[in-house]
């Protein structure tokens, strides 16, 4: 398994990837697909950049996997997002990589702690986070691409 960042060049692959998983599981981003399929190439290119949000891809040989990505908020919180797993993945150690990768960025950049939000009734996902060092904070507030669904902020509170 290869872990790395994204560069300018990976965008066509990032956007495979992201659009997998938006097709897979519509209501665990802040995006939706049909919004994502519009993005230019340009837009696509300027997110592989990981210039301002970064992007990791997960690699079998060389095929892309899985994802995830982090960014500092508005609030100066460095936050997880968008991570994704191809289903025949999952359980192989490969989300738990990527969580590694953004740990590892986090604390380079002098953040003592990396934030995510996720629906608790997404258990899998949940549970997956709580046994990296996650902890449920009590804020939450609606998803955006799906105001109905209700997400809840975690906290990791570094090394």
């Amino acid at each position: 398994m290869d872990i790395r960042l994204t560069k300018t060049e990976d965008w066509m692959l990032l956007k495979q990837v992201r659009l997998a998983a938006l097709w897979d599981t519509p209501t665990a981003f802040g995006v939706n697909y049909q919004t994502a399929a519009k993005y230019t190439d340009q837009q696509w290119k300027d997110r592989a950049s990981s210039a301002g949000t970064a992007f990791w891809l997960a690699f079998d040989s060389d095929r892309p996997i899985g994802m995830i990505g982090a960014g500092v908020s508005g609030a100066n919180r460095y936050n997880l997002i968008g991570m994704w797993i191809e289903a025949s993945a999952r359980g192989s150690g490969v989300a738990a990589q990527l969580v590694d990768a953004v740990k590892a960025r986090a604390m380079a950049q002098g953040f003592d702690g990396i934030f995510l939000d996720v629906s608790p009734e997404n258990a899998r996902a949940a549970n997956f986070y709580l046994k990296q060092g996650f902890a449920f904070l009590d804020e939450r507030e609606p998803l955006e691409s799906h105001p109905h669904i209700i997400v809840q902020t975690m906290h990791w509170p570094g090394y």
